[in-house]
């Protein structure tokens, strides 16, 4: 915490998982920056800031928290991000078996 001045970290089903103060998770603000990154790829850093800011509601501060303890801790980070793609792919092929079985 003493390196990343606006992190701390948190317990929950996923472990421990770093958090900014006042904020959402760390990967969880890396994961919109891709996004924003992936939909928009001709954007440049501040100009991808403030997309992600406009979507998000963090402050710029947190971005550059986030960003810093990401550089820091990519594999970390990574994972948390890819459990959560896991979980979203698995909601949605129960939620399309359900609409087949049940026709709606």
């Amino acid at each position: 915490m003493d390196a990343h001045p606006g992190v701390l970290f948190r317990e929950g089903p996923a472990g421990r998982r770093a958090v900014l103060i006042g904020g959402p998770d760390v990967w969880e603000v890396i994961s919109a920056l891709r996004s924003a990154r992936s939909s928009e790829p001709t954007l440049t850093g501040g100009d991808l800031f403030d997309l992600v800011i406009a979507i998000t509601g963090v402050t710029r501060r947190a971005l550059d928290v986030a960003v810093s303890y990401y550089s820091d801790y990519p594999d970390e980070v990574d994972a948390l991000i890819g459990d959560a793609e896991l979980a979203e792919q698995a909601l949605e092929g129960a939620m399309d078996r359900r609409k087949s079985l049940l026709g709606t």
